[in-house]
């Protein structure tokens, strides 16, 4: 079965995640952590460089599949011709950072099922085939430091260097399969039952989702988009840490058979204000919090080594490499690991870390000195190098320009340390700082304004649209009503929308050093809806938005672009920032004074002292 991005659903317990395939087969389990070797990477390779597939030996069944409601269970069921069987995969929670467990359930609905399991464990990214050995609870793998353990009732048979097992389910019956990583290092631990382990990751879930603050008034379809998006997020976040990695995956490329090919398990910075809006206004303090933590340790240090992107616990050192023996996904190569931008200039995360920060003040999250000193440093080294040119948000790798949003969001930085002064008393040279705020926006004026398309445009001397520009409102660099604002929204509805969506900037015309081209993003496409709500053409809003929800896949899952000529999905998936943005348009449409409003400071965030927030879930101990 030739899979779509779209086709897969995905599992985790907040420290790992797996992608389950319509068929029943997974094909991506990084363990134990999101960006560890991959023992199942069949989605960037073929089946023969790891996949556990569960599926009817009756091919071409009826297939159907959902999200246990308000949970991250997902559940499979197959149709054939003499009955009807369901498979149950989930992730529990707390297995710990070295350890993980992947349980699946088949459990017979009608009649009876004849099944098939084929297991192919291959460590390092496909590489590796480990030494597989009988145990009287199934079988174990181990190759270098890593072990797996299969636990199961069934007969398994291994040839041809993959674990096997037939059997037929009834109705009524149910048939478990467990897998569970440990460092080979050391024995694992006790296996849980597994229907306890299902009954308590759904019981989690379950509360994590009644903590959820929805706007009043939210029509079913969104307000089902909104908590699948949020658990999404959840499911993306390190729970050790706090961090949110960017998706779940490596290499799925944004044009088929590409090479615009990136390894997103890693943290950006530049996703830190925008998640903490979502999180804060769907009432998830805790979160937000905890993410706030995570880019203070991040970025903590010698303000001249501050980067873009961190790993999950904040290692700075993300080699970029391409693994030759990965033919990539529908043979888009190369496939890569590490990400070489975590190196460039990129001048607009300065101002997305003082936002963030100081949006998390406005709600009152954490203590506020420790992060002001570190915020300081931070501007005094911007001070410095605001002039230079950078790579720009969209990493481009054709060398340094004068980019219009990261001078904009240079701007940002020193606005949101004049105000920290100014709104919460702590020391700071906010006579310095507002100058300079002028000399920046004099500078954006003179070199980013087209007046003959009343525009701005991406990069100082050029043409070149670029949607990041939607959010000059948003930001506050703008007023909503400015002429210039509304000019650009226009110009990006008339140059860079392809069949209802936006583009993040014509690539042939922007020359961003990569060959081949890419599709629509969603972030931008929300961004052009929130853009609309601030100009108050609130039917477009809500039309594009529900645009956007229709093109979800059927569980509810965004990747990173979409292609709509060929109705299919792009990049990396489930791409967090695409639900980060659902998330806030929808609010921005739902109650007056959303996360746009809040940004621009027309209206206060959320406070976290200030609401009846609910206790977070206990988190699972499982030692």
């Amino acid at each position: 079965m030739n899979k779509r991005i779209e086709d897969y659903g995905l599992i985790g317990n907040l420290v790992s995640c797996a992608l389950v395939g319509k068929d029943g087969s997974i094909d991506w389990l990084c363990l134990p952590r999101f960006d560890s070797d991959a023992c199942f990477a069949a989605l960037v390779g073929k089946p023969e460089h790891g996949r556990w597939l569960i599926t009817p030996k009756d091919k071409g069944p009826k297939i159907s599949r959902r999200y246990l409601p308000e949970t991250a269970v997902l559940e499979t069921t197959f149709e054939t011709t003499d009955g009807a069987a369901t498979l149950t995969d989930f992730m529990p929670l707390g297995a710990g950072k070295e350890e993980g467990e992947l349980i699946r359930i088949v459990s017979g609905v009608r009649g009876s099922v004849a099944m098939e399991m084929d297991l192919v464990l291959r460590f390092g990214y496909g590489q590796a085939v480990p030494w597989v050995r009988r145990r009287d609870y199934g079988i174990r793998a181990v190759a270098g430091p890593d072990a797996i353990d299969l636990v199961s009732p069934m007969a398994l048979i291994n040839e041809d260097l993959t674990t096997r097992a037939e059997f037929t389910v009834q109705q009524g019956q149910s048939v478990p399969f467990t897998l569970t990583y440990h460092p080979s290092t050391r024995e694992p631990r006790f296996i849980d039952d597994r229907r306890v382990a299902l009954q308590g990751t759904v019981a989690w879930w379950h509360q994590w989702v009644g903590r959820h603050e929805p706007p009043p008034d939210v029509p079913r379809d969104w307000a089902e988009a909104l908590v699948r998006s949020l658990i999404t997020l959840k499911m993306l976040t390190f729970l050790p840490t706090g961090g949110l990695v960017a998706a779940a995956t490596t290499s799925l490329p944004e044009q088929i058979g590409g090479v615009r090919n990136w390894d997103y398990r890693y943290c950006w910075i530049r996703d830190a204000t925008l998640t903490i809006y979502a999180f804060i206004n769907a009432g998830y303090f805790e979160e937000a919090d905890e993410f706030r933590k995570w880019l203070l340790r991040a970025a903590a240090g010698d303000p001249d080594q501050m980067q873009i992107m961190y790993g999950l616990s904040g290692e700075r050192r993300l080699t970029e490499i391409e693994l030759p023996w990965l033919p990539g996904f529908e043979d888009s190569r190369p496939v890569r690991i590490g990400n070489a931008a975590h190196a460039q200039l990129q001048l607009d995360v300065y101002g997305e870390l003082m936002d963030a920060l100081h949006a998390a003040r406005r709600s009152n999250l954490g203590p506020h000195h420790a992060a002001w000193h570190l915020q300081s440093l931070l501007l005094k080294r911007l001070e410095r190098i605001w002039r230079e040119p950078d790579e720009s948000i969209w990493e481009m790798r054709s060398g340094p320009r004068h980019f219009t949003y990261s001078k904009v969001m240079s701007w940002v930085a020193f606005d949101r340390g004049i105000k920290t002064v100014e709104q919460f008393g702590l020391e700071g040279p906010a006579d310095r700082w507002r100058p300079i705020c002028g000399e920046i926006r004099d500078d954006i004026m003179a070199n980013a304004y087209d007046p003959e398309r009343n525009a701005f445009v991406q990069s100082y001397g050029g043409r070149n649209l670029d949607a990041s520009l939607l959010q000059l409102a948003q930001v506050g660099f703008l007023q909503p009503e400015d002429a210039r604002f509304r000019g650009t929204v226009e110009a990006v509805e008339r140059e860079l929308m392809e069949d209802g969506m936006v583009l993040r900037y014509r690539v042939g015309e922007a020359g961003d050093g990569l060959p081949g081209s890419e599709a629509a993003f969603f972030a931008c496409s929300f961004w052009l809806a929130d853009a609309y709500v601030q100009l108050k053409r609130y039917d477009d809003a809500a039309a594009l938005f529900n645009r956007l929800l229709s093109v979800r896949n059927d569980l509810g899952l965004l990747a990173e672009e979409y292609d709509p000529r060929n109705r299919r999905m792009l990049g990396n998936f489930p791409q967090a920032y695409s639900h980060v943005g659902l998330v806030n348009t929808a609010h921005n449409l739902l109650q007056a004074g959303g996360p746009a409003a809040q940004r621009a400071e027309h209206k206060e965030p959320p406070q976290a002292n200030a609401v009846a927030t609910k206790a977070a879930p206990e988190p699972i101990d499982r030692e």
